[in-house]
């Protein structure tokens, strides 16, 4: 997409999308990000900024020059990068603030919405290698799916808000932005820091944030590497444990559960069901409209060609 002011808003937006999720515990940013279509961007800009940076640190001081790091930045698609990080945190502030309350006052149709989103959203990463999976892929997604299940099955700890515990709480919940089907919320509430970092976003607690921000880059940092050379060298594998992550990730927002992780009987099932349809068809819409944009662009891409 060409670097227009139309591009600029669109890609703030989508970035406005996945921020929104990290504000809510049990929907993934990564997850959104695959369903925006931005998750290839933000992966591989986040890992060469990282390595840029980390080449300006090493090559500067010894006498080695920029141009290794200046290569690292030029790969960054900062058109896109830059909208959607702003956009990310522009409504990260806007969803604790305003949405977060909401979601937690109508918790059941909250999660019934996020399934169908989350549900409808796994044909991303499974056609998204463009191959036929094998029987040994679906046994892999099996065996990741089995893990999100138990680990978002996992009750609630409440631990204190020390620095060096919401440093490293900070740095594995970024992990979950940037893993489909884990969500970087729903690790802080099961820590117990989701309320104590949504009351810091409300107060502007700086010092608190300060200490989040820096355990988010750190993590950020360590990770994004591996997940770049993954998505670069390995793909398809890599879609297919994305795909069971998700899956099994599912059951944090089944509808009928308690804080605790408890599994309640099934109440006001017809609407509940119905904002479950809702975010399902969202997704649907979103799917087919991005395929036919594409479609259309590939054709116009094609009379160009013709033409000259």
């Amino acid at each position: 997409m060409a670097n227009s002011v139309g591009s600029y808003i669109f890609n703030t937006v989508r970035g406005g999308a996945v921020g929104t999720s990290e504000a809510l515990p049990g929907i993934s940013g990564g997850t959104v990000a695959l369903m925006v279509g931005l998750y290839d961007k933000l992966i591989g800009g986040a890992g060469h900024v990282v390595s840029g940076i980390k080449r300006y640190v090493t090559d500067v001081p010894r006498g080695r020059g920029k141009d290794r790091a200046q290569e690292q930045f030029r790969q960054v698609d900062w058109g896109v990068l830059i909208p959607a990080l702003i956009g990310m945190a522009f409504a990260l502030i806007l969803a604790a603030v305003f949405l977060a309350p909401l979601v937690e006052s109508y918790t059941q149709y909250a999660y019934a919405l996020f399934f169908g989103l989350v549900l409808a959203c796994l044909w991303i990463p499974y056609t998204g290698a463009g191959k036929t999976w094998k029987a040994w892929h679906y046994l892999l997604a099996l065996v990741f799916a089995s893990l999100s299940f138990f680990l978002t099955g996992l009750p609630g700890a409440n631990l204190p808000t020390h620095p060096v515990v919401v440093f490293i709480a900070a740095a594995v919940a970024i992990c979950a932005l940037v893993l489909p089907g884990l969500s970087g919320s729903f690790i802080l509430l099961t820590l117990g820091l989701y309320e104590p970092t949504m009351a810091a976003l409300r107060s502007a607690d700086i010092p608190y944030i300060t200490i989040f921000v820096l355990g988010m880059i750190t993590g950020l940092a360590l990770f994004v590497k591996v997940l770049q050379f993954l998505l670069e060298n390995h793909h398809h594998v890599t879609l297919v444990v994305l795909t069971g992550l998700m899956a099994g990730s599912l059951r944090a927002l089944w509808p009928w559960q308690t804080e605790e992780r408890d599994i309640l009987p099934m109440t006001d099932v017809p609407v509940t069901l119905a904002f479950t349809a809702l975010g399902f068809v969202i997704v649907v819409a979103s799917i087919v409209w991005e395929h036919r944009a594409r479609a259309r662009r590939e054709h116009e891409a094609g009379h160009e060609s013709v033409s000259v």
